[in-house]
């Protein structure tokens, strides 16, 4: 029985004809070759399984064969072709920089640098992996790399040109190697399926090209794991089993339920997903990608940008056009924000499930017809609510069962935000933006309008002016009205003053960092609670972090008579007058 060899080194190229991807590298190479304009150092750098140690040893075999092809390429007939595909050529020397990264292994190298080629033009010195060498190392072979003798050409190749010291890389010719495409990858599969006689279904040789991500070397290792699977009939079904990748129907299945707004679809098809045992991180950047070919498959333009089979192409052409830009934009940021807290997330799956539940609820906007407004987003339930619970729960009072009032009719339409507004000589009726209160000219004439919190809704003088008195009784009015959702935050806002400081901007000392916090957090909702309070139309705040040390320093004697002496300039003339001092 044969020896078996792996797939990555039996169809490893021999010329530059064959090498899959890399056609502007080799045409440069071999017209360099052919010109005889040959540099003394190159650097191959790129991703790992792209061809960089292949292209520098055809590189090496092709401008020491003795009689090249017309094309340029090695003739593979003459003794040194001959020797350099047995092995044992003396012309040219690899070096694994991996574990030779010593000033001692590079001193080697240089003697053997001093002895000329035997039987060939050129001695090749090919580093693979030279991002490795040492820091004392690069030094010891600059002066060589720099002026080596007319027959050495050096050729380095690694996958972190980052690490390479720019003293080496201002040295060399550098030729940056690009990953290889899908489908350069599945056409060369192919190739090799049919040298070999096994079959495999263009869907699946895809599915490979894409898990190798664009190195040769890995996906020639994933075919021959297929094979091994399969014995030689590679199917797509049984390479989404072995490579454990989700098929592709779910995420169109998925978008259709989105689309028609099923919340509770979508949940059950991700709980499916789970019990299979893939990763709520891995669905959830596959969906990503999913919805980014849509979006690419609704221009002509963009269409090769859609890295699938043209069987997978059809059925993704047909699903974008049900889908509107807008919808998969907002989609794909709802699936960006959600890559981004699944890590740090400790209910990773309530995570997942949040961004399908708001996926669902983009169908009023994302699919609205062109030339309209788009409506607002209206949040639906997840399970359509039984008729007991159609109508709403009486709130809580402190009345007696005897004299509650009775249960309000359920409106036809109700609007999440209801101000309440009252006309009345001079006075205005202020309510927290985040508060409900029903309208009175809009409620039945049996029924009370229902308050959330009195606090949030007070009558002021319209003064129009921000002042100390009206600034002073806003803010304890807003706090006031947090306590019945958040005591401890309404308790720090309580605790600290504000002061004017000009016609339309007022400043808060805080005290602490977790205060300043609060502040920070809540700012817009208070500036725009006060300018309400005070009839004006726009009002700034600004905070002051004092911590306990700078106020002791801040309100000592000194400073609170300069401050005086700003407010009351008489002050200052009866210091100089009777020359007074504060101490």
């Amino acid at each position: 029985m044969e020896d078996f060899i792996v797939s990555a080194r039996k169809y490893r190229p021999a010329t530059f004809d064959t090498v899959v991807g890399q056609r502007a590298l080799t045409t440069t190479l071999l017209n360099a070759i052919r010109t005889r304009k040959l540099a003394h150092a190159y650097l191959f750098c790129g991703p790992r399984g792209v061809g960089k140690t292949t292209c520098a040893r055809i590189f090496a075999k092709t401008i020491n064969c003795l009689s090249p092809r017309p094309d340029g390429e090695a003739c593979d007939q003459c003794e040194s072709c001959v020797t350099f595909n047995q092995q044992r050529s003396m012309n040219i020397h690899e070096l694994d920089a991996a574990s030779n990264n010593s000033v001692d292994d590079i001193r080697q190298l240089i003697e053997q640098v001093r002895i000329p080629p035997q039987g060939g033009r050129y001695k090749v010195f090919i580093i693979d992996e030279v991002h490795m060498l040492s820091s004392q190392a690069f030094n010891a072979f600059l002066k060589t790399l720099e002026e080596p003798p007319s027959y050495v050409i050096f050729i380095l190749a690694t996958t972190e040109k980052h690490k390479i010291l720019p003293t080496i890389l201002s040295r060399c010719q550098v030729y940056d190697f690009a990953p290889i495409s899908v489908q350069n990858t599945v056409d060369h599969l192919q190739y090799v399926a049919s040298k070999e006689g096994y079959t495999a279904e263009p869907q699946a040789l895809n599915l490979i090209a894409r898990k190798a991500d664009g190195g040769m070397r890995d996906a020639l290792s994933i075919f021959d794991q297929m094979v091994s699977f399969t014995g030689g009939n590679i199917t797509y079904q049984s390479a989404l089993q072995n490579l454990n990748v989700l098929d592709t129907d779910y995420y169109f299945r998925l978008v259709d339920l989105a689309l028609q707004g099923q919340v509770e679809a979508s949940l059950l098809l991700f709980d499916e997903v789970l019990r299979k045992g893939f990763d709520g991180g891995n669905f959830i950047n596959g969906l990503a990608s999913h919805l980014r070919d849509l979006l690419v498959c609704r221009d002509p333009q963009t269409l090769c940008l859609l890295e699938q089979s043209k069987s997978v192409q059809q059925q993704y052409s047909e699903q974008a056009q049900r889908c509107q830009p807008a919808f998969l934009l907002e989609a794909l940021k709802l699936c960006n924000a959600c890559d981004l807290d699944y890590r740090q997330s400790r209910n990773k799956r309530l995570q997942v499930e949040l961004c399908l539940i708001e996926m669902a609820q983009l169908v009023g906007t994302g699919n609205a017809p062109k030339g309209e407004d788009k409506p607002k987003v209206e949040l639906k339930p997840i399970a359509s609510p039984s008729a007991s619970n159609t109508t709403s729960a009486p709130a809580k009072t402190s009345a007696s069962p005897a004299t509650a009032a009775p249960k309000p009719a359920p409106t036809a339409q109700a609007s999440p935000l209801k101000v309440a507004t009252e006309t009345a000589p001079n006075k205005h009726l202020v309510a927290l933006d985040s508060v409900c209160i029903q309208q009175k000219d809009t409620a039945p004439k049996d029924e009370a309008p229902t308050m959330v919190s009195e606090a949030a809704a007070f009558y002021v003088t319209d003064s129009g002016k921000l002042t100390d008195g009206n600034l002073i009784q806003c803010w304890q009015q807003f706090a006031n009205a947090l306590k019945p959702t958040d005591v401890a935050t309404a308790n720090r806002l309580l605790g600290v003053s504000p002061r004017r400081v000009s016609e339309s901007e007022f400043q808060v000392t805080a005290g602490s960092d977790k205060i300043e916090s609060e502040l920070s957090k809540r700012r817009a909702d208070i500036e725009r609670f006060v300018a309400r309070h005070i009839g004006m139309d726009d009002v700034r705040m600004t905070i002051v972090l004092v911590k306990p040390e700078q106020a002791q320093q801040a309100f000592s004697k000194p400073y609170l008579f300069n401050k005086m002496k700003e407010e009351n300039p008489a002050l200052a003339d009866m210091e100089k007058a009777l020359g007074l001092e504060i101490v």
